[in-house]
């Protein structure tokens, strides 16, 4: 009988990825508190919010494309914080 993993929901991350990327709400979603002070920080430059919108667009497309045991193997296992 399967178990539920603990940890973020990967449907939640992806889509506030995709549409909050640039504040970097999905980091602190997913417990990179670092990751996600980081992402907020740039966004706040005139350049770094357009990178920041893409990391998030591109961040959220890989959450939504993997299977859930990766999405928990990579990101609350081994704390993977960027891509």
């Amino acid at each position: 009988m399967p178990t539920e993993q603990e940890g973020p929901n990967k449907v939640a991350c992806g889509v506030v990825a995709i549409l909050l990327g640039t504040l970097g709400i999905h980091k602190f979603m997913m417990g990179q508190t670092t990751a996600g002070i980081i992402m907020l920080l740039v966004s706040l430059t005139c350049v770094g919010s357009w990178v920041m919108w893409v990391i998030g667009i591109v961040e959220g497309i890989i959450y939504l494309t993997k299977s859930d045991e990766d999405f928990y193997q990579t990101y609350v296992v081994e704390k993977k914080a960027w891509f």
